[in-house]
């Protein structure tokens, strides 16, 4: 386990760190989590990352601006929204999984009911 330091407050707090698989997260303090949509009718960026091109820049930035952790989602929950079928969900978040671990570290969450959708994101890197 290793120690990190960082400012709190004005003074220093020590941080230890752990692995998670393939990922290390800081333990004792705050972490800031990254939301990662990618659904065509996002409530929070309107679609904006909906291809994986643009979800991989966007996990980068998120990352390079401190996100600990980023949550993939690839089914909205904005009032009104059509649940998304098993395939399709699939085919939103596991390529955006597998880009993201193939250029970062960052440890990477899934924001999905299915249980085989959560599968799949933990074999793919999440």
């Amino acid at each position: 386990m290793e120690r990190q330091r960082g400012i709190i407050n004005g003074g220093m707090k020590s941080y230890k760190k752990f692995r998670i698989g393939r990922a290390v997260v800081r333990q004792g303090g705050p972490l800031i989590v990254g939301i990662l949509n990618v659904t065509p009718d996002s409530f929070s960026d309107g679609g904006r990352f909906f291809s994986k091109s643009k979800a991989l820049e966007r996990a980068l930035r998120m990352e390079e601006e401190g996100a600990d952790i980023i949550d993939v989602g690839g089914e909205s929950s904005r009032p009104g929204s059509k649940p998304v079928e098993l395939k399709e969900e699939l085919r939103r978040v596991i390529p955006v999984i597998e880009a993201i671990v193939k250029k970062s570290d960052v440890p990477l969450s899934i924001d999905t009911l299915k249980p085989d959708v959560a599968r799949a994101a933990v074999l793919s890197g999440a």
